[in-house]
Order: structure tokens, then sequence, then C-alpha cells
């Protein structure tokens, strides 16, 4: 994996690419510490100073996030991502529940349509994960596994448009999750998805939308 390059600035762009590789190919996933600066120094083959400047410039553009005495971690997975996570992480919560009802609706309707047999596969995992997680009670990989569901329904919906823009709030609307679970998982705050994975099984457009818009208001009346 060394890197070599007569040019300097060229050298910093092949660093910045190959970080940029890892985080977006997910090696290393969003909240997750990336290697210490002599490690890449060792793994890329470069220069300190190179992989410093590659470090603060994928810092910059929104992907990671430098924290003294702690170390380097992914925030986001692209550049569109990063920009939307310090765009909206001061947001009301209740715009965010809004925005998420509006997108998984829509992306639930169209899922029901297109799902492929593929898809149905990877809903059904999920959705046995989330509520393993749920059921052992852990708030953060339950936050991590509801995420997974919800992107994978937006990505049943076979509309690579909606899917990116989906995936670029992402971080934000789990950031917005993480927040209204909390610490602990409590009995009251489970909302079955069940129903809307036997909907998009179903081929059911509108009972799929009408499912996942509907689990938005619940939290918002929570927030009340």
């Amino acid at each position: 994996m060394a890197l070599t390059s007569p040019r300097r600035t060229a050298l910093s762009d092949q660093v910045i690419t190959e970080l940029r590789s890892q985080i977006t190919s997910g090696v290393w996933p969003v909240g997750s510490r990336i290697p210490t600066e002599p490690e890449l120094v060792e793994q890329l083959g470069v220069a300190r100073n190179t992989v410093r400047e590659a470090v603060r410039a994928l810092a910059h553009n929104g992907l990671l996030d430098i924290r003294q005495g702690s170390g380097t971690y992914v925030v986001a997975t692209s550049e569109l991502a990063g920009v939307m996570h310090r765009r909206f992480a001061d947001a009301d919560p209740r715009h965010i529940a809004e925005l998420r009802s509006t997108l998984e609706s829509s992306a639930a309707r169209l899922a029901a349509q297109r799902r492929t047999d593929r898809d149905l596969r990877q809903l059904e995992s999920l959705l046995a994960r989330r509520e393993a997680a749920w059921a052992a009670g852990e708030a953060e990989p339950f936050v991590a596994a509801d995420g997974a569901l919800h992107m994978a329904v937006v990505a049943a919906s076979h509309n690579e448009v909606l899917t990116a823009v989906y995936a670029d709030l992402g971080h934000v609307m789990r950031d917005w999750l993480r927040d209204d679970v909390g610490p602990e998982l409590r009995p009251e705050n489970h909302v079955d998805h069940a129903r809307l994975v036997a909907a998009i099984r179903a081929g059911d457009a509108e009972a799929a939308a009408r499912e996942a818009e509907s689990y938005a208001p619940a939290c918002l009346a929570d927030r009340t």
C-alpha cells in the first residue's frame, strides 16, 4: 500500500484518496478511530507531514474529526455528508423527524413496488438484527441496527438519488435517534417495524408508506 510520487502535491492527493477510500468503503466506519499518525506513516510509506496534511484536509471536508488527546475519528462517509452533519447538527429535532418521515414514506412506497428477493432477504435479516439489539438492551447497537434497516428500506426503492441523499443525511438521522432513544432502552419507546417489512414484502405501497410515515409522529408526540 506504499505510495510514491516525485511531486509532494500529487503525493498528498494520493494519500487523501487512499484515506477517503478507507472511509467510503467501510474499512473505517463512522464512529471509528482511524490509525494513529505513526501507523499511517508506516502503512503508506510517506512522510509524517504528508499524512498530517491529508488528515487535516479530510477533517476540513467534514469526513474526520481530530480530537486532541483522543485520536481522529470518522464522522461522515462523503464530503456532502460531512457538510450536512455540520449544517444540521443544531437543527430542531422536530424538523429532522419530519424530514425523516417525508423521505422514508416516499422510499417505502417505492420499495413495495420495486423490491427484489435480495432486498427482502436483506430487510428480514436487518429486522431480526434490530430486534435482537433491542432485546439485548444496548442503546448504541440498537441505533446502528435501526439505521441500517431504514437505509435498506430506502435502498430497496431503487431510486439512486433518493438513496444517495438519505445516505448523506444518515449521520444526522442517527444522531437524532441516539438522542431520542437516550442511554437506556425503555419498553414504552419500542416501535415495531415488522409491519413495514411485511407491507413491502406484500407489495402494498400505500400501507408501506403509511407505516413509515407513522414513526415520526409517534416520536414527535414523545417530545411534546
